[in-house]
């Protein structure tokens, strides 16, 4: 993948410092990159999306990343796109997956599941720990889930309710950074019987 794509691994380490530094650090050490490695490898990423003379999105992908490891042709609605995906050597399980329209204008940016990378089990809010799953798959285990405005280009947000190990049921709230889980926080909870009360954060 190259110096570039290490650079990219680092750019997408950088968003996530602000809500797991330590998974971070630790993450950023078996790249083999120091915390200022981290900082001018966001820098240069900025720049080269800032540049008066940058190309698209999808082209600066391709340019960082080299060929896609798949592209595969998807439908949205009514509309065609294709995926493509790449694999990162920092989440081997993951894809890095890039949607392009038919004019070439990139829909989405994150990390999906790999195809034979097995999907994680889901079934209670002690399950939702932080980088333990992706966007999509935590809206299918705890559907129906309700989409968030992100506070950035590359943060989503999920409002969903999902019970614990006791079996008490939860409004929960989570954010992801580049499509990968965070954190999560507890909005409000119901007992056995039924009662309302507020919850804490968790995750």
């Amino acid at each position: 993948m190259g110096d570039r794509g290490l650079d990219f691994q680092l750019v997408l380490l950088r968003r996530m410092a602000d809500h797991n530094p330590d998974l971070v650090e630790e993450a950023r050490r078996r790249l083999g990159a120091s915390a200022a490695d981290m900082r001018e490898a966001n820098k240069r990423w900025q720049a080269m999306v800032r540049s008066p003379r940058a190309r698209g999105a999808a082209a600066r992908y391709r340019s960082v990343l080299g060929a896609p490891e798949s592209v595969v042709p998807r439908r949205l609605g009514d509309a065609g796109c294709e995926a493509r995906r790449w694999a990162l050597p920092l989440w081997p399980e993951l894809r890095f997956e890039v949607l392009v329209g038919p004019d070439g204008g990139v829909w989405n940016e994150w990390l999906v599941r790999a195809p034979d990378a097995p999907a994680p089990a889901l079934r209670a809010l002690e399950d939702l720990t932080a980088w333990s799953c992706t966007v999509d798959e935590a809206a299918r285990a705890f559907a129906p889930a309700r989409p968030l405005e992100g506070t950035a280009p590359t943060r989503w947000g999920l409002a969903f309710t999902a019970p614990d190990r006791d079996g008490v049921r939860h409004e929960v709230v989570a954010e992801f950074t580049w499509g990968l889980l965070q954190r999560t926080a507890v909005v409000s909870r119901s007992d056995r019987s039924g009662r309302g009360g507020r919850g804490g954060r968790a995750g």
